[in-house]
């Protein structure tokens, strides 16, 4: 409607001309609601309560003397109060686009004022401090103004003597000792990582390739029994008539040799032992005919001077018995010779060798000799001795000693 005015939610209507008034005020503030405006006697005129910003770039000297610029932003507004509305209406109604300019003057004034009373080292670890301190002591006007802040921040602080520079370089040469130190840690690690990466990919690479040559001779070799199957079966087979075939010459052999030892070696060695005994009892037989008759040579020598003398004494003394007896005596040695001779055709096997033939050839003469000394004793008149006949007196009879 033409006379039905109605602000916008930011927006605050002043109504002047009114006789209805708001508070001090002498108009009508409207806000949130529309109202009649009278053509000629009431004028409506609206007031933005949109929120503003003002940017502040000064330069401030710190306490120590540093020249420093300062780059701050307020952010600030008409408060929504009917007095905050009436204050700034009286004032920014006609300029409200220089109203940043007019409140980034009064922030740039309290600005200087508390960055001068701070070091640059508080300025820098306490900048909320410092931006309170800026809307505590601007409070005061920005009420009479009607505006309230509802930020204000330091962006950026400059150092025109390069004294920032040179406070941070120590801290800025940690910073990049340590910087470097952790790019080289980390240059390192990486080059760690690469390095045990690709052992990792070669020891894949090497065992991967193991296991496909292990694969590729397991292949070729389960090729190579399969393509020798065949000729190992026949060799095997081959192999085991050739062993059957060892054991039964083995067997064989074996047989042959009990059969030899049988047949051929054990006779041999009894006819070899036979042969050997005869020509053992054939040279013992020689030996004892040959002592035989060198033995009945001897006695028969030693019987014929016995019977010469005992003839010669039975001559002398005229006595016929013992020349009977001589007559026996002289038939001794022809005895003894048979004797001998008879041994020495007989087949006797001699045990003892010469000292048996001589036993017995002193067995056969002893029994002569018995008599001749039967005969001398008789002869010579002496006692006979036991087992013996007594010998005539007048026989005498020179006897040596046998030979055993």
């Amino acid at each position: 409607m033409l006379f039905w005015h109605v602000p916008a939610p930011n927006e605050a209507l002043l109504v002047s001309g009114s006789k209805r008034r708001t508070g001090d005020a002498q108009f009508r503030i409207v806000t949130g609601h529309g109202c009649w405006v009278m053509p000629v006697k009431q004028k409506a005129s609206v007031l933005s309560l949109s929120l503003r910003e003002a940017e502040i770039a000064e330069e401030c000297v710190t306490q120590q003397g540093i020249r420093i610029g300062v780059r701050a932003v307020a952010v600030f507004k008409v408060g929504d109060d009917q007095t905050s509305i009436a204050n700034a209406a009286r004032r920014f109604l006609d300029e409200q686009t220089s109203m940043e300019q007019l409140v980034g003057r009064i922030f740039a004034g309290h600005l200087r004022s508390i960055i001068g009373g701070l070091t640059v080292e508080q300025i820098i670890r306490e900048r909320d401090r410092v931006a309170q301190e800026i809307k505590e002591g601007s409070h005061s006007e920005m009420e009479k103004l009607g505006i309230v802040v509802d930020a204000l921040q330091i962006q950026e602080i400059s150092d025109v003597s390069g004294y920032i520079t040179n406070l941070a370089a120590p801290h800025a040469a940690a910073v990049a000792s340590a910087a470097r130190i952790a790019q080289a840690k980390s240059d390192q690690e990486a080059t760690e990582r690469e390095q045990q990466a690709a052992a990792l990919k070669a020891q894949y690479e090497r065992d991967t390739a193991i296991k496909r040559a292990g694969f590729l001779a397991e292949t070729e070799q389960s090729n190579a029994r399969a393509a020798q199957a065949g000729p190992l079966s026949q060799a095997r087979a081959s192999q085991e008539v050739i062993e059957a075939q060892t054991a039964l010459a083995e067997r064989q052999a074996a047989l042959a040799a009990q059969r030899l030892e049988a047949e051929v070696r054990r006779p041999a060695d009894a006819e070899a032992y036979r042969q050997r005994t005869l020509a053992e009892a054939g040279r013992d037989r020689t030996r004892f005919e040959a002592d035989a008759r060198a033995y009945t040579e001897k006695t028969v020598a030693q019987a014929r001077a016995d019977a010469n003398n005992l003839l010669a004494a039975s001559l002398q003394h005229g006595n016929q018995e013992l020349i009977a007896a001589s007559r026996i005596v002289e038939q001794l040695p022809v005895l003894a010779e048979a004797a001998a001779n008879g041994l020495t055709g007989a087949q006797l096997t001699v045990l003892n060798g010469a000292d048996g033939v001589s036993q017995v050839m002193s067995g056969i003469v002893g029994q002569g000799l018995a008599i001749l000394d039967t005969l001398q004793r008789k002869a010579v008149g002496a006692p006979q001795t036991k087992g013996t006949e007594p010998v005539p007196a007048f026989v005498k009879v020179n006897q040596k000693p046998s030979e055993s």
